[in-house]
């Protein structure tokens, strides 16, 4: 790179120091753009509400701001670029190095010291202070910017729409980093027997958004469920026998669920005789099988609701999912009143239990301290242990009928026409 030519160069001792406070300027204009990226982008929406309790005007200008982050980027990174271009001319016209030759290492030195000069200054130092202090320093900023992101607009939006663009092109192209290697690394982690429960957490939240409704909720074979027609002192019966505090509303078949009745909405009408209580049912709310856990959470969210009814393609009831059952596939089982492991399971001794045909295979897991590896190519769609002893004998077992799976037997105790009831298993001992 040829030096500077002679007009080009600052000289005057006046316009030297000028310089010099036109560069610092520039500096801190350039550390308060890096800080503000910072400070706004790590704003949680508990810290954009205390802002808010603070000072409503800036606070909704801050939530602005943020429902546009790509136009919000393009404003910081053009502000900072153009603020940067200018500190570099600046430096270069001013003649601080015009003792070093040859003019190489001249040019070297001023390489160097101003990028320190730009990376101390400009970005590092101004990112830490606002990480640590994001809400005061995102509550100076919001004016300033808000200015900026107007004058700025000709070339934000378009900065933007050409990043919209490059992601519906290349959106297909995901990271290499899947969930299955996700779950090998947790898997590959040492984490000691006291922080178990932090794995399992960890590995949930990892398969959380890959699992659907179908593996988590409950068959329809295993649904509690009211029809339309029933009295009002039968419904009373069963809501004491079965404890259940939202219950399906169906007329004729269970396929055809009109409704979910809330126990809690009883109360007032205990002590009443005939009540119609099918006038306080609220409706039902409907999801495919094949809907994500995540997307479906979100849907409990914005609904404040917690129950669901599965329905296949056609519109047949599959099953029914709560929001505890969504919970407990990252956080594990949670225990409420109405859980009972004892209703079904009874360990006979170390290897031999016997089992309710409806429980879940993870809770069989958990119960015999067997490796889910080991199962889970063959379990295929089946949620429950019946349908895995079902699904690996290859057709409907026969009572007394026993089933070797790896060394582990399982017995068929009891069945009905149409599900597994009771099953024994006795561990393989060489797996233990």
């Amino acid at each position: 790179m040829d030096d500077p030519g002679p007009q080009s160069i600052i000289t005057d001792p006046t316009n030297i120091l000028i310089g010099f406070a036109g560069i610092m300027l520039l500096l801190g204009c350039s550390a308060l753009i890096s800080g503000t990226e910072v400070a706004l982008f790590s704003l949680t929406p508990d810290d954009v509400d205390k802002i808010k309790r603070k000072d409503t005007q800036k606070g909704n200008l801050i939530a602005g701001l943020l429902q546009k982050p790509k136009k919000l980027l393009a404003t910081i990174v053009i502000t900072n670029t153009f603020i940067n271009i200018a500190i570099i001319l600046f430096f270069f016209r001013l003649n601080a190095f015009a003792g070093i030759t040859p003019s190489g290492l001249r040019f070297a030195v001023q390489v160097a010291v101003i990028t320190i000069l730009i990376l101390l200054f400009g970005e590092v130092l101004p990112k830490v202070y606002a990480g640590r202090n994001n809400q005061s320093f995102a509550s100076r900023v919001a004016y300033p910017l808000l200015l900026l992101s107007k004058a700025l607009s000709p070339f934000s939006i378009p900065m933007r729409n050409v990043t919209l663009w490059l992601q519906k092109k290349f959106g297909d192209s995901k990271s290499t980093l899947s969930v299955d290697r996700l779950s090998q690394a947790l898997e590959l982690t040492d984490y000691g027997k006291a922080n178990e429960d932090e794995q399992k957490i960890l590995e949930g939240i990892v398969n959380f958004g890959s699992t659907d409704a179908r593996q988590v909720m409950t068959p329809r074979i295993d649904i509690f469920a009211l029809k339309h027609t029933a009295g009002w002192e039968e419904v009373l019966e069963s809501i004491r026998e079965n404890g259940y505090s939202r219950i399906p509303v169906y007329e004729g078949t269970i396929d055809r669920i009109t409704g979910i009745l809330y126990i809690k909405d009883l109360i007032p009408y205990i002590g009443s005789q005939n009540f119609a209580w099918q006038d306080i049912v609220r409706n039902p709310y409907f999801i495919p099988e094949t809907i994500k856990l995540d997307d479906l959470l979100r849907d409990f969210q914005d609904m404040k609701n917690h129950l669901a009814v599965v329905v296949n393609e056609y519109g047949d009831t599959s099953g029914i999912i709560t929001l505890e059952d969504i919970l407990e596939e990252i956080v594990g089982d949670i225990s409420d009143e109405f859980d009972d492991d004892a209703l079904f399971f009874t360990q006979i001794d170390e290897l031999n239990f016997l089992f309710d045909g409806k429980i879940g295979l993870k809770d069989f897991y958990r119960i015999t301290g067997t490796d889910e590896d080991d199962f889970e190519d063959a379990a295929g769609d089946a949620d429950t242990l019946g349908g895995f002893v079902t699904g690996i004998n290859g057709n409907f077992p026969e009572k007394g009928q026993k089933i070797n799976f790896k060394g582990n037997i399982f017995t068929v105790e009891s069945v009905d026409k149409r599900r597994i009831k009771q099953i024994k298993v006795t561990l393989n001992e060489a797996l233990q």
